[in-house]
């Protein structure tokens, strides 16, 4: 079952995403290819990371700081088609919890997320306004009434790449 946990507030310089390393971030044991875990990306001081638990050890685990957290399989190292980590009802969650937040790193990469949730069509842009110099964009998540905000920071293309490689990192998936 995915879930997504309350999101914190708290400092943030930049993206720190690891890619899955294959080992039980409590126990330290490998991970095998092909064994469930528990996936979970919290927020550090640095910024967001990412990490892994062995099932027996993932109620031991720190959940605090998670922004969210997934059942997963470690895919082979070698494996040709990469899976995704994390399902699309995480990531609209996760860009639903991220509505309130005004951090520039967290408004950067909750615009790059509300950009493939709207490519994936999860995400339906309704309208934009812009005030004060600031362009916000009013979007709904598919079969949900509510709207929220999305802040449009005018990213260069090098903000958007760097951005996509992190969320690429976080769902071990090419973006």
């Amino acid at each position: 079952m995915s879930t997504v946990a309350p999101s914190k507030q708290g400092p943030q310089s930049g993206y720190v995403v690891s890619r899955s390393q294959g080992v039980c971030a409590i126990t330290g044991e490998p991970i095998a290819p092909g064994d469930k875990l528990m996936a979970m990306v919290t927020e550090t001081p640095l910024g967001l990371e990412r990490l892994d638990f062995k099932l027996d050890a993932w109620p031991r685990a720190d959940k605090s700081a998670a922004l969210a957290y997934w059942q997963t399989v470690m895919p082979a190292p070698d494996q040709v088609k990469r899976k995704l980590f994390v399902d699309d009802e995480v990531l609209c969650q996760l860009f639903e919890r991220l509505a309130d937040t005004t951090e520039e790193n967290k408004l950067h990469f909750r615009f790059v997320l509300g950009l493939i949730l709207m490519r994936k069509r999860l995400l339906v842009y309704e309208t934009s306004q812009t005030t004060e110099g600031v362009e916000s964009w009013t979007m709904r998540v598919k079969g949900k009434e509510d709207r929220l905000a999305m802040i449009n920071p005018k990213l260069s293309e090098e903000q958007v790449k760097a951005v996509s490689a992190q969320l690429g990192e976080i769902m071990n998936e090419e973006l």
